[in-house]
């Protein structure tokens, strides 16, 4: 593959970084400030003014491969614009890029008919409304999806639908008006992979009921946030069904793998900035009579820490390239690669990075200890490494005879 970004992506990447200098870097105290003021779970009045900013500037929807309503970049040419956004945990909104609205906005593009489209999709690409994702219970090992228990049940005209998801990020925000849900329609089938189904559950629907926000590491990432919700006898029309029943596992497979490689994208970006930090702590602070940076335990961290974060900025790459040639399907090697590599990196380069900042790496001054807990809950979402390592073992297998 080519490493060498073609001139669309260079002006793009130089547009992004601009704007992350001009309006992002300098308003991250004012997103934190907003975050505080009144309830916590209102949008940030900053995130929306950027917003307006980002589309004047022709810098939205950046994602959405193959497809006529996003930039028309491919997975290759999104990564290092996705990798700038991810410097700053919350700015990929500010460009419509951020989980779990992409994921939905895909499947709704890939799997959606024109009416679910049109009622869903075009308020998400816009930005009116932000969406959830309900796959994750409470009461089973979600590692393995076949395990879910939530139940979505012909009735008439309608599907009933009961169960109990948590880890459901934005289902908190007042923003998420629509939840994308996973449940058996027919828990009887013998092929485990043809029970689940996915069908389109507007928030206001009766029988929808948040019961509690989860705090990651004690932060609660207002006004965003992850929640418990129970779907109690909830009633939606027939036409609410994603593609068809019994497809629940093809719709996500067709939306983990962009959502994966997103998380690990905006996670080398999140590294090189803990990287950053860690270099300018060090060259600052002087102790045993010269700076830290000058210790060697803390020049071999700043070395390894660089050969890590490129090491899986290149295999990110190889995957998006694998993906946009030959589809998701064949670059499930190395999407699964990419979803052990990334978070463990980051983890690392970041606890690193702490530890140079001594006891300010553990408060919220210098944004360490945010970006840790992040970084260390995608060693579990879309996946634990322990899942992701069974399958590149299992394939690694098949391959030699």
């Amino acid at each position: 593959m080519n490493f060498e970004y073609s001139a669309k992506v260079q002006d793009l990447m130089e547009r992004v970084s601009s704007f992350m200098d001009r309006h992002v870097y300098p308003n991250e105290h004012v997103f934190e400030e907003q975050v505080n003021e009144g309830s916590r779970w209102e949008p940030t009045r900053i995130i929306e003014e950027l917003k307006e900013k980002a589309k004047a500037e022709g810098l939205w929807n950046l994602f959405l491969p193959e497809s006529e309503l996003g930039a028309g970049l491919t997975n290759l040419e999104y990564a290092p614009l996705c990798e700038i956004m991810g410097r700053v945990v919350w700015s990929p909104e500010v460009f419509n890029c951020s989980a779990p609205d992409t994921g939905n906005m895909e499947v709704l593009a890939r799997y959606g008919t024109a009416e679910q489209k049109e009622q869903w999709l075009k308020p998400l690409l816009e930005g009116k409304i932000r969406s959830c994702f309900a796959m994750t219970e409470p009461d089973v090992a979600s590692s393995d999806a076949t395990n879910i228990e939530s139940s979505i049940q012909r009735q008439g005209d309608t599907y009933v639908i009961n169960g109990r998801k948590w880890w459901s990020s934005g289902a908190n925000d007042p923003r998420c008006k629509v939840f994308i849900f996973m449940g058996k329609t027919d828990p009887r089938n013998p092929n485990r992979h043809a029970q689940q189904s996915m069908i389109i559950v507007p928030r206001e629907t009766a029988g929808v009921k948040i019961l509690r926000h989860l705090p990651v590491f004690g932060y609660d990432d207002a006004p965003h946030g992850h929640g418990e919700v129970l779907f109690e006898n909830v009633r939606v029309p027939l036409s609410n069904m994603l593609l068809g029943e019994g497809r629940g596992f093809e719709i996500a497979q067709g939306r983990l793998g962009p959502g994966r490689i997103h998380h690990c994208m905006r996670l080398i970006g999140l590294a090189e900035r803990a990287l950053e930090r860690m270099c300018k702590r060090a060259k600052s602070r002087i102790a045993f009579g010269k700076t830290v940076a000058e210790q060697t335990v803390t020049l071999e961290r700043i070395a390894e820490s660089r050969i890590l974060i490129d090491q899986a900025r290149y295999l990110v790459l190889a995957a998006a390239d694998k993906m946009d040639r030959f589809g998701n399907k064949v670059a499930a090697k190395e999407i699964a690669m990419i979803k052990v590599a990334a978070p463990n990196m980051a983890c690392k380069v970041i606890d690193w990075a702490i530890q140079v900042h001594g006891g300010g790496g553990v408060s919220n001054d210098f944004g360490l200890a945010y970006a840790y807990a992040g970084a260390r809950t995608l060693r579990l979402a879309d996946g634990p490494d322990e899942v992701h390592r069974n399958q590149i073992g299992k394939m690694e297998l098949k391959r030699v005879q």
